[in-house]
């Protein structure tokens, strides 16, 4: 096996990322590098679905339980880390292998990144006044006017991307999809990441997956979960923890804001609307190899394309 080749697998929720990489390291010495933006956060397990204590003992797990969820974590940090963690596990003789589903981090990681501002913790609160004034339709419409392009590929009330496009327009002057154009920096003798697309024939199949395991959260205590996190103190609706989906959902219910039914009915069209989003960034990974993850033999499929990906 080539230690310059590093694949990736890549899929929308539940899509069976994590068995397909656990069966990969029962057969090959893998460490597995976690591609997800929610799994970064302690304390955070159930709505997760973060890979169990006995799952992570089949092989070591790197970037889960680094940050609390009172704390930031961008894709340029991501990439820094998962180039530093490649070459470490390399050294030590072992396979990496990525595995998730933010694809903004595997973006930067394979596509270099571009020179966007830091986060402005004063012009951020003043955009959650403004959107607790106005309610984020109406500060997502404010966008459409000084950059359309990324308005138009964001829901009204995605108000994490909304609140960072107008920040980088804010602090720059420039809109967010004109920077995003502009020449990466990239990192001389990066290795080949191969993405294995795990994406579904019949995306009712994966549905209905959805819908199950977020009532299996729910039964596994998803509630109580968000009530510890709350109980903290130090937490709000607003800080990106808590805006993954399943959390925030919660959260509303907690606040009695709305109730049981729709609070569930809510998370399960929020992950479904998560993995559409995850799709279509997937459909637009040049050079990926797709496996069906609705059939029959996905698991398998999965395995092979793996192996086959860090091949000579």
């Amino acid at each position: 096996m080539s230690a310059r080749r590093i694949a990736c697998l890549l899929g929308p929720t539940a899509s069976g990322k994590t068995a397909a990489a656990l069966a990969f390291a029962q057969r090959f010495p893998v460490e597995i590098i976690s591609v997800d933006s929610a799994l970064v956060y302690r304390g955070m397990d159930i709505g997760t679905a973060k890979p169990t204590a006995e799952e992570r003992a089949l092989a070591p797990h790197h970037l889960i339980d680094i940050i609390d969820p009172t704390e930031a974590y961008s894709a340029a940090q991501f990439r820094n880390d998962a180039l530093k963690l490649v070459a470490e596990i390399e050294g030590r003789g072992r396979i990496p292998l990525l595995v998730g589903g933010t694809m903004l981090y595997y973006m930067a990681l394979t596509r270099g990144l571009n020179d966007l501002p830091e986060a402005n913790p004063e012009m951020r609160a003043d955009l959650d006044a403004e959107a607790a004034r106005d309610g984020w339709p109406a500060v997502h419409a404010r966008l459409a006017l000084i950059d359309p392009e990324t308005a138009a590929r964001l829901p009204p009330n995605d108000s994490q991307r909304i609140q960072r496009a107008l920040e980088v327009f804010m602090l720059t002057g420039r809109p967010l999809s004109a920077i995003l154009k502009d020449p990466k920096k990239t990192q001389e003798n990066a290795p080949e990441f191969v993405p294995v697309a795990l994406e579904p024939s019949d995306r009712s199949v994966l549905h209905k997956r959805i819908e199950k395991r977020f009532d299996l959260m729910l039964e596994s205590g998803l509630l109580e979960e968000v009530e510890r996190l709350r109980a903290r103190g130090d937490l709000s609706p607003a800080m990106p923890s808590m805006r993954c989906v399943g959390y925030r959902q919660a959260w509303e219910y907690l606040d009695r804001q709305i109730d049981y039914p729709t609070m569930r009915n809510k998370g399960v069209f929020a992950t479904r609307q998560l993995c559409k989003r995850q799709l279509t960034w997937l459909r637009g990974i040049e050079g990926r190899r797709v496996v069906d993850c609705t059939s029959g033999d996905a698991m398998e499929a999965a395995l092979e394309e793996i192996e086959r990906a860090v091949q000579m």
